[in-house]
């Protein structure tokens, strides 16, 4: 599912601007814009949870009975 390639996408570059980050070999500049990537990157992997988080609820819902509802996403609109 294209959701779940997009959300290792990016908790693989995220891991990757924290290692960086780590390694303290950035100028401040260079820290900075991967500080400000990071945090967008946080937020896409946040939502991504969300939504799955979601759509484990609607499968579970109705009383314990398993079923299927669709639901819109803040990003499909």
């Amino acid at each position: 599912e294209q959701k779940t390639l997009d959300f290792e996408a990016s908790l693989a570059t995220l891991d990757g601007l924290v290692n960086k980050l780590e390694g303290g070999e950035l100028s401040l500049e260079e820290s900075l814009s991967a500080f400000e990537q990071g945090i967008n990157l946080t937020r896409q992997c946040q939502q991504h949870l969300t939504d799955a988080e979601q759509k484990v609820s609607m499968l579970i819902g109705n009383e314990g009975a398993l079923q299927l509802t669709d639901f819109d996403s803040p990003e499909s609109n």
